[in-house]
């Protein structure tokens, strides 16, 4: 994939991502389970919401302040089953001693959201969760296996049918459908819809981006979403706001 029918943003972030190194030692992780969370949240009667701490990112506008450490506390606090950590730094504002930080102060699982595309890069940080994005991982079947040698669970990001088919022909038991076209940047809750019934019940579904209401969560659960990846709708300037909006969402 040359990247060239990605947005400007994402075809830099992406060439960033892949100039970025790590020599650091091949990493064994325990993970917390991220399906255990999910059917734990169920049980207790809440929405599973994946709440993501995000400083910062192309498509929104400033950064917000708040001390992840005290983000993420507010949203498990709100009710989140499971977190997400951005590590892209020129972008997202993000980084792996923040999830580290994170991940150190929470029990819940833990996601780390960056543009892995290389297997050195698996070992930058202990996670929980990885996210593989089928658009740009040109060996999807062994970058995932690669991630799993390490203990790591994968969540692989789709957009389109013929995505999630190479999703799960890499063994993926857990599977994203991101909303947002990252082409155009546009984001269309349809997509999930549209895309969602191609995996089957077997596999854990998230839907991703665009979720901001009570309408939007209840759209994407009707529509077979197991599990909501929301970051802008619950980021905010205090941890209190954070909280309630976690809750509001849950």
């Amino acid at each position: 994939m040359d990247g060239s029918e990605l947005a400007p943003a994402v075809r830099s972030i992406l060439d960033a991502a892949r100039e970025r190194t790590h020599d650091g030692e091949r990493l064994s992780v325990e993970p917390r389970s991220l399906t255990d969370a999910v059917a734990a949240a169920e049980a207790d009667g809440r929405v599973p919401l994946i709440a993501e701490v995000k400083p910062t990112s192309p498509t929104t506008e400033g950064t917000r302040e708040v001390d992840p450490v005290e983000a993420a506390t507010a949203m498990v606090d709100g009710g989140a089953a499971a977190l997400s950590v951005l590590t892209e730094p020129a972008h997202f504002g993000g980084s792996t001693e923040t999830l580290e930080r994170v991940r150190s102060a929470v029990d819940v699982p833990v996601l780390r959201k960056d543009f892995i595309v290389r297997e050195e890069q698996l070992d930058a940080v202990e996670a929980d969760v990885i996210l593989l994005i089928a658009r740009f991982v040109d060996d999807l079947d062994g970058l995932v296996a690669a991630a799993r040698e390490r203990g790591f669970q994968v969540l692989v990001e789709t957009h389109t049918r013929a995505e999630v088919a190479r999703a799960l022909a890499a063994g993926a038991d857990i599977v994203g459908v991101n909303n947002r076209d990252l082409g155009k940047l546009d984001v269309d809750l349809e997509t999930f819809e549209s895309v969602a019934p191609e995996i089957p019940d077997s596999v854990t579904t998230v839907a991703e981006s665009g979720i901001s209401t009570r309408d939007d969560v209840r759209r994407m659960r009707a529509a077979g979403a197991d599990a909501l990846l929301v970051g802008s709708a619950v980021m905010d300037d205090t941890p209190d706001a954070i909280r309630e909006n976690t809750r509001d969402l849950t």
